[in-house]
């Protein structure tokens, strides 16, 4: 029926229209005077736009379509281009699913009725954040995509600051604001060193490009400041943690699942304007990103902050996507095209395969604050009695996360590893196989984190009188949750079919592996993982009901167990979240430098006392923060300039033109 109707309206007319619409939504919640209905009314608007724009972009993707649309403006920057070709309609996908899916969230999580002051704002800033991110990814001037860029970033920040009140709010958002900026100021260099190179302000076309000219290394190097900056890779992800714990949970959800991914988008749309990337631009981005998730999950491991820990996971899932962008530019670079498909397809399916399960976790994060009023794990415990759905839908994202099968997780970092292993068999760049234990380091510790992650909040008996008495979420907030776990299981189960999604994207960013005969060699490897994984889940399900047959059938009694001695058992006798994983962190807290205190026992009987294990975060407090206090210091003289005093600044102002015509004479 959606092929049928591509003769009918045109698709890139109409995923253009369902953009602007979820700029739209919240405007008229602007203006009705009662609390609700223009949140009610966003949320429907911006599910039609995404009912409307998601078979759009799936008949774009497939029938391989580009499109052109020129904005008609008066600015001196040349035309203002609007393009849907495979890449920016790949992108697209998530912006419309999770824009939808987080909208509905909120109505249940932040009901107007509660929240009088700042639902509009939020619902309304919410829509423009979706808007400005596809506009970005369809902008093809520019400074219009500057424009834009802009626009997101700022809507974003609105978003973090929702709860202004609050001093950690407001200090997530200024770091959020500076880290942003500083990203933006690098790209007005990039674009301005391409515009210079190119002799326009328009985006080159792919491959019409030579990375060997003098000013192309300083121009791909502000391109990934820019870029890195806004997804989070390390060093540049100093922002994201403070930012993505901080904001309501469905503006978390759609940061990381697809904000996150805008920066990454330009980072793959830079790459395909050179037709000769050097050995050196895969390197650096394999290393970066292998870093980035190795040091990602064991910041992840550390946190005691449920929403941070899902932050310093997004840091590490972005790093494996650019572990594989990088090893599919080394094989570009070597003309190694297996290498460069299964980097490319293991990239582009896990950035679809985290738009699914991270906003999966982050809703779910979102439903558990609700409900306990805590983001802090040691103080939870025992929900999955009282919250058996929601606990059911976010071992579902536990589990993708953790790169485990049957569920989409494993499908994209199964890739990445065969094309590391497969370095085996070749005569250059053997050293990549190396990269497969580090790799398998990143799943252990993703293991550990989400382990103690389920195990402490779900698990167990309740730690604090709220964990003891929680509700279930409701239906609004249950749904997308639903649906997210069910597009888990569902690329998990029928990999081969997703391989069909990254396909065209592969073939515009590597023409040469258009007639390749390469997907359907590994469709095939796929179809093979997708019959494994069918029997895992029909064990699986078989086995549960079994036990549910036999636990019916059998008589169940209840009897204390063995207390090691105490008379009556404690909350405080289980693990909680920070020991659970004190091992693990120990290992990395050279890196980590967590701010530990242990109590000085003294006398036969010693007084209340307690211990404490804060992770910090390194880079931001013990670099960034010092130098920017030294530079408050070493300029703390200009303040004694501004006195406020109007004939002093008269005497700036002439002293100042008086200096400026001695030195143009």
């Amino acid at each position: 029926m959606y092929f049928a109707l591509q003769g009918i309206v045109d698709p890139a007319l109409v995923a253009l229209f369902a953009a602007l619409a979820l700029g739209c939504a919240g405007v008229p919640g602007l203006f009705l005077r009662k609390a609700g209905p223009g949140q009610v009314i966003a949320a429907i608007i911006t599910i039609l736009a995404a009912l409307a724009g998601v078979p759009s972009a799936v008949i774009l993707l497939f029938t391989h379509t580009t499109t052109t649309y020129v904005l008609p403006w008066n600015l001196p920057f040349g035309p203002c281009e609007l393009v849907i070709d495979p890449l920016s309609v790949f992108f697209l996908l998530p912006v419309f699913i999770v824009a939808a899916a987080g909208s509905l969230f909120a109505i249940g999580y932040w009901p107007a009725a509660e929240h009088r002051s700042t639902e509009r704002g939020l619902t309304f800033f919410y829509g423009l954040l979706a808007c400005s991110m596809a506009l970005v990814l369809v902008a093809r001037n520019g400074v219009f995509f500057i424009m834009v860029w802009e626009l997101m970033a700022l809507s974003a920040y609105f978003l973090i600051v929702t709860e202004h009140e609050r001093e950690d709010v407001r200090k997530a958002g200024i770091v959020y604001l500076i880290a942003t900026h500083i990203g933006t100021a690098a790209l007005f260099v990039y674009f301005s060193l391409l515009a210079a190179h190119t002799g326009s302000f328009m985006l080159p076309s792919a491959g019409s490009l030579s990375a060997l000219s003098p000013d192309v290394p300083l121009a791909v190097l502000a391109a990934f400041i820019g870029f890195g900056a806004k997804a989070g890779i390390m060093p540049l992800h100093i922002w994201l943690p403070t930012s993505h714990a901080n904001a309501p949970s469905h503006v978390s959800a759609m940061m990381s699942g697809v904000m996150l991914k805008i920066g990454l988008y330009g980072i793959f749309r830079t790459l395909t304007f050179f037709h000769d990337p050097p050995l050196l631009w895969g390197g650096v981005l394999t290393v970066c990103g292998i870093s980035s998730a190795l040091l990602g999950i064991a910041f992840a491991v550390a946190q005691r902050d449920l929403k941070r820990l899902l932050a310093c996971s997004s840091i590490e899932n972005i790093g494996i996507i650019t572990t594989g962008l990088g090893v599919a530019l080394l094989g570009v670079s070597s003309h190694n095209n297996a290498l460069v498909y299964l980097g490319m397809a293991g990239a582009l399916l896990h950035i679809l395969n985290h738009s699914f399960f991270k906003p999966l976790l982050f809703l779910g994060s979102g439903a558990i604050i609700h409900a306990t009023g805590t983001r802090e794990m040691n103080m939870m415990g025992g929900l999955g009695k009282s919250m058996p759905r929601l606990a059911l839908l976010f071992l579902v994202g536990s589990v993708a996360i953790c790169g485990i099968p049957p569920l989409n997780g494993f499908v994209s970092e199964f890739l990445l590893y065969l094309g590391l292993f497969r370095q085996l068999n070749s005569d250059s760049l053997i050293y990549l196989a190396f990269l497969a234990p580090v790799l398998a380091l990143v799943g252990g510790l993703a293991a550990i984190a989400f382990t103690k992650l389920y195990s402490s909040v779900f698990l167990g008996t309740p730690r604090s009188p709220a964990a003891a008495h929680p509700h279930e979420a409701g239906m609004t907030m249950l749904a997308p949750l639903a649906l997210f776990a069910a597009l888990c299981l569902l690329i998990g189960l029928v990999p081969q079919m997703a391989l069909r999604f990254v396909s065209p994207v592969i073939a515009f960013l590597y023409p040469p592996l258009a007639t390749s005969a390469l997907p359907a060699e590994y469709g095939a490897i796929l179809g093979k993982l997708s019959l494994l994984g069918m029997i895992m889940l029909t064990i699986a399900v078989f086995v549960t009901l079994l036990w549910k047959w036999r636990m019916g059938k059998s008589p169940v009694t209840s009897a204390s167990t063995w207390g090691c001695g105490y008379q009556r058992g404690t909350a405080r006798m289980q693990y909680g979240a920070t020991s659970f994983s004190e091992c693990a962190v120990s290992v990395f807290n050279g890196v980590m430098r967590q701010r530990i205190e242990r109590p000085t026992l003294a006398g036969l009987f010693p007084g209340k006392s307690r211990c404490t294990d804060v992770p910090t975060e390194t880079l931001l407090e013990l670099v960034i923060a010092p130098l920017f206090r030294l530079c408050g210091r070493s300029f703390a003289f200009l303040r004694h300039l501004q006195n406020g005093l109007m004939h002093v600044y008269m005497i700036y102002i002439f002293a100042t033109l008086f200096i400026l015509m001695l030195w143009a004479n």
